[in-house]
């Protein structure tokens, strides 16, 4: 077995061995301020992922064991180029002691001199620093699940915790592979273009190996597009809601999805609007979504819920800047005009617009078929990350994992450029460079109408 595997396969396996050695300096010699290494070993394990998927792809599961083997490099290793992980261990941690974790931040523990309540709670503090320390939690109830099983499993450690995170993480990557695999089956497409995501270093190094739940998150949302298209929609709706439970981003899926759940029933030669079945299928499912989001928080409804809740939101567009693109060309405009930064005016504004462009995607786009329901959805949270305040490097899972079932590469192309925003992490603190920022965003947009104007329709890398 193993001698006809490397014998027809051993270029792939020899990339996997390169790659598996690069993956060992990025975790456990590699600090976030040394730019240069870390575009180096990126580049170079980009360029290993790309070639192992073109020269493996006619064997699935030896593809799928190298991106498990990947992911295993990473096991016992402290994230380097994050520290929200720091704030999931806090978070668990008072949840298994009894506290709601929307209610109080970590500073108010510090300010109160209480930081016995949980262990090591002076560590974590440290480690997540001072600014998340001082914000309420903005991580929905299935993700404050995982917290606290990495919490039960790892009571006083920090090095177990992270250990268990990146197991569920694992877990839920795998769970992508098969579930992939087999929604790219029933819509006809290659199986392979699964790893473009699952081989991705951008997804290894940044799931994996900084501990961001994206992984989680999409698990759920694939499950649920795998089982909408089977017709089982109750179950997809539960699985969507939990991926909303997880992340909140899924919540902009929603209205892209009315089209598709209008014509389950629609009969021939029927307006898609004046179907009465399917609006009512388009509702139930709706309620599904929304209920099932409902009864995950009800056990965290209490006190100031809310207000915490929503202020942790509101930062992310009123206070928080970090590898934007269009906003900072309206923050360049806004210093032109008024001589200050406009994000307190602009920020707030930016969602109305993006909400307009789903609705116009939702009603007037022809979105009757998965494939192209998924398109949408692909635009629009692309045309979302374009108009934020913010953008780290791990949203660009979302985008990336729909576009494996689209005509699209684009987000590939971005998975790649958005290692260009690390360099915003220098030896002497923290300085975003505008000019490196621009060159990210040109480079994918100008792939992205390369891709719209093109006439073929399969993609550029299949």
């Amino acid at each position: 077995m193993i001698a006809r595997i490397w014998k027809y396969h051993k270029l792939p396996l020899l990339f996997s061995v390169f790659s598996l050695a690069f993956y060992g300096a990025f975790a456990y010699d590699l600090v976030r301020s040394d730019f240069t290494k870390l575009l180096t070993l990126y580049t170079t394990l980009f360029f290993l992922f790309y070639k192992i998927v073109q020269l493996g792809k006619t064997d699935f599961w030896l593809l799928a064991f190298i991106a498990f083997v990947s992911r295993l490099i990473f096991l016992p290793a402290i994230p380097n180029l994050s520290q929200d992980f720091y704030r999931f261990i806090w978070d668990g941690r008072l949840l298994l002691e009894g506290f709601n974790p929307y209610l109080t931040t970590p500073l108010s523990y510090v300010e109160s001199g209480t930081m016995d309540i949980i262990a090591q709670a002076n560590q974590l503090y440290a480690g997540m620093g001072t600014l998340n320390g001082s914000h309420y939690t903005n991580y929905p109830p299935i993700n404050q699940l995982c917290f606290a099983i990495a919490g039960f499993f790892s009571s006083d450690s920090i090095s177990d915790a992270t250990i268990i995170l990146r197991l569920i993480i694992i877990i839920a990557d795998m769970g992508i592979i098969i579930l992939g695999k087999k929604l790219l089956e029933r819509m006809g497409m290659p199986i392979h273009a699964i790893f473009w995501y699952a081989l991705n270093p951008f997804i290894i190094i940044e799931m994996t190996g900084n501990l961001h739940f994206e992984s989680v998150m999409l698990f759920f949302v694939i499950a649920s597009l795998y089982l909408l298209h089977k017709g089982k929609w109750i179950w997809s709706a539960v699985l969507l809601a939990l991926s909303i439970s997880v992340k909140l981003l899924p919540l902009l899926f929603l209205p892209l999805l009315f089209q598709f759940l209008l014509s389950r029933n629609n009969t021939p030669n029927q307006h898609l609007f004046l179907s009465w079945k399917g609006w009512k299928n388009a509702a139930f499912y709706y309620l599904i979504v929304l209920g099932t989001v409902a009864l995950t928080f009800a056990p965290f409804l209490t006190g100031a819920f809310a207000e915490n809740f929503g202020a942790s939101i509101a930062l992310w567009f009123q206070k928080f800047e970090f590898n934007a693109s269009i906003y900072y060309i309206i923050r360049w405009y806004g210093y032109q005009t008024v001589g200050w930064n406009i994000i307190g005016d602009v920020g707030p504004l930016l969602p109305r617009y993006v909400v307009g462009f789903l609705l116009l995607l939702a009603f007037f786009r022809k979105n009757k078929t998965l494939k192209a329901t998924i398109t949408a959805i692909l635009l629009g949270i692309s045309f979302y990350f374009l108009l934020s305040t913010t953008v780290h490097p791990w949203y660009v899972a979302t985008p990336l994992i729909l576009c494996v079932f689209t005509k699209y590469r684009f987000p590939l192309v971005w998975s790649f450029t958005i290692i260009l925003s690390y360099s915003a992490y220098g030896p002497d603190g923290f300085k975003e460079n505008l000019g490196l920022v621009a060159l990210e965003y040109l480079i994918v947009l100008g792939v992205f109408l390369w891709e719209v104007f093109r006439k073929e329709e399969k993609p550029i890398l299949v």
